[in-house]
Formats: structure tokens, C-alpha cells, sequence
């Protein structure tokens, strides 16, 4: 069995102290491959080298919409960077309107200058959006005019609309530690709605554990626990699930390649 961990910050100080603990506890756990997203510019040297440096390793480039307004990446560097090996993916960008730590017009002109990019170099716009799921899709929508676009809404947490806009626009969501948590019933009733062929699981170490970790660092061998819990809601064995959102992993992000396939 191989599952993937879409979304981790391995460079992050819980973590990447204890790097090669923490890529070996994954695959251990049957987590062969892992994306480690890039929020800012001063993360993506350390991400960079380590996805070089490691089999079953990617890495994104982007600026985090908390970062919008002092961490700008103009479209050309976007293009730079999203060029290089073992860059899959353009991101995390998008919205987050509960903490507002950037303004709100610069983190939505950051976001479509991340699609923009991503759409130019066709690799898929890794998104976070909470609490601003109406300006996420109008700006979607907005882009999408000008051309189609690879997208994921990464760490799923919004409204069950938004996971049927998803579906009717053939956008992957990604499950994180969110979804096993006891009073995430709304993000659950998102995720019966999404086809098996939209769904793919992560961690977003070190945060949100999943249970019965929660409140504690979370590492990508986490993962496998987030599979076996939606696996469960989805009613279907964790080998399928597994399976599913491995292929659909490699089907969105088709710079990545199949590096490290174990057998069972």
C-alpha cells in the first residue's frame, strides 16, 4: 500500500531538525511520497534541497496569502521557479479572511497571479481558502475565463457549496487531521460529496494532528490515519482509498513521477 502526503512543511522547525526521522517514520508508515509546501521565499532553498536530495520528495513554490503584502511574487518569478526539478505544483496561494493578515484586495491580486502562473506552466494551483469561499470562486471563476486551470483546495475545511462548486468544476480536495476531528461534521458532510476520483490526503505537518494525536506535532506518517478515517466515511477499504488518491496525486500533480513504489 502507498499513500501520498499532498501537503506538509517539512522545513518547519518541528520538523526539520528531525528531517530524516521524519521522512523515514513516513514511509514506514507506507507514506512514500510527500509534497512540501512553500509559503514563503526564505522556505523554498530548504524545501528545494531536500526534495532534490530525496526519492518520493516535490516541493511548490508560492507565496501563502498571509505573506501577500510582504512577500509579493511577481508572475515571472513564479514561471522561474515553477520550472525547476522537482517543483510540482504553484502554491499554497489563495484566501484566508479569518485572520486577515494580509489585505484583502493584495492577497486576491497574489492569488491570480499564482493561477496565472500555474496555468502558463500547467501545473495545478495548490489553494487555501478559509472563510472566504465566495471571493475563492468568484476569483476562480474570473480566471477560468481567461483559461482552464489545474486546481486543489488544499486542507478542506469550508461549507459543503464549496465542495459541490468543487466537484462541478473537476477540482481535487484534499483531506487533512480537520476531518477527524469531533465537531468537523460540516467539513465530513463536504466530503461525502466528493467523488473518490477528487480526493487526496495530507497532513499540513506539523499542524492539525489528526486524532487521536490532536493538539500534538504532526508528522506525514499522520496521514495514514486521515486515509483510514475517510476511507471509513467513504465506505470503502483504506487499500482502495489509498490507491485512489495516489493515482489521482500523480494524475493532478503529472510532474511528479512514480519514484519509490513499494509492494505490500
Amino acid at each position: 500500500m502507498v499513500i501520498v502526503d499532498s501537503h506538509c512543511h517539512l522545513d518547519d522547525e518541528r520538523l526539520y531538525p528531525d528531517v530524516a526521522g521524519v521522512v523515514e517514520r513516513a514511509r514506514a508508515a507506507g507514506v512514500q511520497y510527500m509534497q512540501s509546501i512553500c509559503t514563503t521565499r526564505k522556505d523554498f532553498p530548504i524545501i528545494h534541497k531536500l526534495a532534490l536530495e530525496n526519492r518520493g520528495l516535490f516541493c511548490s513554490y508560492g507565496i501563502h496569502p498571509h505573506h501577500a503584502d510582504d512577500d509579493v511574487a511577481t508572475y515571472d518569478e513564479l514561471i522561474e521557479h515553477g520550472r525547476l526539478p522537482k517543483v510540482i505544483g504553484i502554491g499554497e496561494t489563495g484566501l484566508d479572511y479569518f485572520y486577515d493578515n494580509a489585505p484583502r484586495q493584495m492577497q486576491q491580486e497574489s492569488f491570480k497571479t499564482h493561477i496565472r502562473a500555474a496555468r502558463a506552466l500547467d501545473l495545478p494551483v495548490i489553494i487555501h481558502t478559509r472563510s472566504a469561499d465566495d471571493d475563492t470562486m468568484a476569483i476562480m471563476d474570473e480566471m477560468r475565463a481567461e483559461g482552464p486551470f489545474k486546481a486543489l483546495f488544499h486542507c478542506f475545511s469550508s461549507s459543503a457549496r464549496l465542495a459541490d462548486y468543487a466537484v462541478e468544476h473537476g477540482i481535487y480536495v484534499s483531506a487533512s487531521g480537520i476531518v477527524t476531528f469531533g465537531k468537523a461534521e460540516e467539513v465530513r458532510a463536504g466530503f461525502r460529496r466528493v467523488p473518490l476520483g477528487l480526493l487526496m490526503v495530507e497532513t499540513d505537518a506539523p499542524y492539525l494532528a489528526p486524532m487521536p494525536h490532536r493538539g500534538k506535532t504532526c508528522e506525514p506518517a499522520h496521514t495514514v490515519l486521515t486515509a483510514q478515517f475517510l476511507a471509513d466515511l467513504k465506505h470503502v477499504p483504506l487499500a482502495t482509498l489509498a490507491q485512489v488518491t495516489t493515482d489521482n496525486f500523480f494524475r493532478l500533480f503529472s510532474k511528479a513521477t512514480r519514484e519509490c513504489e513499494v509492494s505490500a
